[in-house]
């Protein structure tokens, strides 16, 4: 079959080339965009990251497509709507990453709670190793973290979180009693969780019901001096409420994998040349940029999914979604 590869790192050719040998496959290290699509016009099964935008203006130039293995969980570069007319199947890889995005989400949440970057310039930049008021934080201890999602990742977002013996209260759809039983944890409404939590953490993939779900109204009936941790997608949190919460010090602190526009600010060299397309307004773009620049907001670049474990599971897991596929099995199927 012809095979396309985007996206993907040295490391990764051997083994693809191995596992799908007898193939003829294309592999790039760039995301797909309409300038190399010419490349690969007649590929019949596609394999991108997140960073190739997959809507109907790319794949209608791509007539023999019959499947989309994106290497990621979310799949809200690809219109799945088009897919599903164009009888396009769709998988992801479901479950590659629950633990490593819950580590990075307790990474954010103890740099704020530690003032862990202030510590650092402090020692790095200033040259001075004294600690004062400026710099002390806060136990995790008998805080009550809000999971809000508690899927595969806010699961093992919940075990951490009762490991350093906070009160952990989630919000899910699905409520799983064994891991209430097992944890110690409470399932709650929405606006109990933002009401009865000191740390906030959204792990609710990206819908039309979830865009801006953390805005103005959600963020007042918020504690004053919460925290509000963000691994997910970025267009959950409402960027200018939050700022805004920021601002006025009702929210004391965010920690951000994700960033509404941050397409725009990972790729803004491209303004520099023939053609720009924007995904999100600038305002939304500059308003990143100022939360980056706010010292009571740590910010990490879609990084949360980066070990090399869950690497290595994503490729193994995708690899078998195309396999699955040859033999007339659609695997972890999407849409």
């Amino acid at each position: 079959m012809n095979i396309a590869f985007f996206e993907v790192e040295d490391w990764q050719v051997p083994f693809i080339q191995g596992a799908l040998k007898g193939n003829r496959v294309g592999i790039f290290k760039e995301p797909l965009h309409s300038r190399n699509l010419v490349k690969v016009r007649n590929t019949e099964i596609l394999i991108t990251f997140i960073y190739s935008r997959l809507d109907s203006s790319i794949l209608d130039k791509l007539p023999n497509l019959k499947l989309i293995a994106t290497m990621s969980t979310g799949f809200d570069h690809i219109d799945v709507d088009y897919c599903r007319k164009r009888g396009i199947d769709v998988c992801n890889v479901p479950t590659y990453g629950e633990n490593t995005v819950a580590e990075h989400t307790f990474a954010l949440i103890l740099a704020l709670s530690r003032k862990l970057f202030p510590s650092i310039r402090r020692t790095h930049e200033q040259l001075l190793f004294e600690a004062d008021r400026s710099l002390r934080g806060f136990d995790l201890k008998g805080k009550t973290l809000g999971v809000v999602g508690c899927g595969n990742i806010g699961k093992h977002v919940a075990r951490i979180g009762v490991g350093f013996e906070m009160e952990v209260i989630a919000n899910d759809f699905h409520k799983d009693k064994k891991l209430e039983k097992e944890l110690g944890i409470r399932y709650a409404s929405f606006d109990t969780l933002l009401r009865k939590s000191d740390i906030i953490t959204l792990h609710v993939p990206y819908l039309q019901a979830t865009h801006h779900l953390v805005d103005t109204a959600a963020i007042k009936k918020m504690k004053k001096r919460v925290f509000i941790i963000n691994t997910s997608r970025g267009p959950i949190i409402d960027t200018d409420a939050l700022i805004k919460g920021l601002k006025s010090g009702h929210v004391a602190g965010a920690g951000l994998d994700v960033l509404e526009g941050e397409c725009d600010i990972k790729e803004e060299m491209e303004v520099l040349h023939d053609r720009f397309k924007a995904t999100c307004d600038l305002k939304t773009i500059l308003e990143g940029h100022l939360l980056m620049r706010m010292d009571n907001v740590v910010v990490t670049p879609h990084n949360a999914f980066n070990s090399r474990e869950a690497i290595h599971r994503i490729l193994h897991a995708t690899i078998e979604n195309i396999q699955m596929f040859m033999k007339g099995k659609v695997r972890n199927k999407v849409g």
